[in-house]
């Protein structure tokens, strides 16, 4: 059992946890807490790491490394190179987005209707602790791929301008392109693909990233989407 605070995993944790250069420089990540744990286990990826109060470190020790408002009992390290890569029909790309959070919930979203997500340059990182907490585990599950990669047709989702998203074919292979909200997509982006605009009916001028990227998901796959 670890009992000492200036152990080298805990080192290594304690970095992984703080800092995209090192997670980066390694090809490892961190995960906090037994779900997320229990989902890459489910997933069949094995850590390189585990640390568990009581049993491999000492409970007061894991409580440090922990930034969670109430402390991890489970701390895993694995391996970026063994989380899924295979592209599928449907993609989520994600430019830019600044918010780990929206990346996360995002990665969740296109688990759940079987899609895969591609990330451009300078778009948060979906291994943070904060965009790992937000995907629930689907980061064990959704393949992550290169923003070259996306397949099938691109739909530039844009707050306003495009054809309704409803009548916009999404028969797949189809990927949706999603921009940060502040921002939006680069305007080179928008007039490579078509353009397609989710109706408000509402007060609101535009939806949360992570709101739109569900409602489109939803959208393609409803039987006969086109």
């Amino acid at each position: 059992m670890i009992t000492s605070r200036d152990n080298d995993t805990l080192k290594l944790v304690r970095k992984l946890l703080g800092h995209r250069r090192h997670r980066d420089e390694t090809g490892l990540f961190a995960v906090e807490g037994e779900d997320l744990v229990g989902a890459a286990r489910d997933a069949g990826i094995e850590p390189v790491h585990l640390l568990v109060a009581g049993e491999t470190v000492a409970p007061e020790l894991l409580e440090r490394l922990s930034t969670l408002a109430h402390p991890a009992r489970a701390i895993g390290v694995y391996r970026r190179s063994d989380l899924p890569t295979a592209a599928r029909d449907t993609c989520l790309a994600l430019c830019r987005l600044a918010d780990p959070g929206n990346v996360g919930t995002l990665v969740r979203t296109a688990d759940a209707f079987g899609a895969c997500v591609a990330l451009s340059d300078g778009c948060a990182d979906p291994l943070s602790p904060k965009a790992l907490r937000a995907s629930a585990g689907a980061i064990f599950r959704v393949p992550m791929i290169g923003w070259e990669d996306a397949p099938g047709r691109r739909v530039a989702l844009v707050a306003h301008g495009g054809d309704p998203l409803a009548d916009v074919d999404l028969r797949p292979p189809v990927t949706f392109l999603l921009g940060a909200e502040r921002a939006g997509l680069p305007d080179e982006i928008v007039t490579n693909g078509y353009k397609a605009t989710i109706g408000l009916p509402g007060a609101a001028e535009s939806l949360n990233v992570a709101a739109a990227g569900a409602i489109a998901l939803y959208e393609a796959s409803r039987p006969g989407a086109a």
